[in-house]
C-alpha cells in the first residue's frame, strides 16, 4: 500500500508532489534542493554548502520514514548539477554521507534547476 512520507524537518513540497512515497519496502525520495526547512530559503554559499543541505533534507525524510539516519538504506541516488564543474565539490560532501558501501549513482548536468540552485538529488531506499 502506498504511503506518503512528510516531515517538517525537510522543505515542504512547492508543487503537486510528496517529499517521499513508500511502497512494498521501498522509499522513493523526491528530488531535494538546498532549501533550509526552517527559513524556506536557499542556503547561501557554494556547491559544498548546497550539497550538504540537500543531503540533510534527504536524511530528514529517510529518518522520518523509519529507514534510519545513517542513510545506509539508500540504494540509488540521481544527482542533477547546474554545471559539471561542480561535480568535485559535490562529490567531496557526498562522500561524507556515504563513507562505506555507497549507493549506485548517476550524475548529470542540466540546463536549469529550481530556484537557480546548483544541485538537486533524488534517492531510493530499501528496507
Amino acid at each position: 500500500m502506498k504511503k506518503v512520507i512528510y516531515t517538517p524537518n525537510a522543505p515542504a513540497p512547492i508543487g503537486p508532489y510528496s517529499q517521499a512515497i513508500e511502497q512494498n519496502g521501498m522509499l522513493f525520495v523526491s528530488g531535494q534542493i538546498p532549501v533550509d526547512p526552517v527559513t524556506g530559503n536557499v542556503v547561501s554559499g557554494g556547491i559544498a554548502q548546497q550539497t550538504d543541505q540537500v543531503l540533510k533534507n534527504i536524511q530528514a525524510i529517510v529518518t522520518a520514514a523509519g529507514y534510519g539516519a545513517d542513510l545506509s538504506k539508500i540504494i540509488k541516488c540521481t544527482i542533477y548539477l547546474s554545471d559539471m564543474s561542480n561535480f568535485g565539490g559535490m562529490n567531496d560532501v557526498y562522500a561524507t554521507y556515504f563513507p562505506t558501501d555507497p549507493p549506485a549513482r548517476a550524475a548529470f548536468a542540466v540546463k536549469d534547476l529550481p530556484l537557480g540552485v546548483m544541485v538537486e538529488i533524488e534517492a531510493v531506499a530499501m528496507i
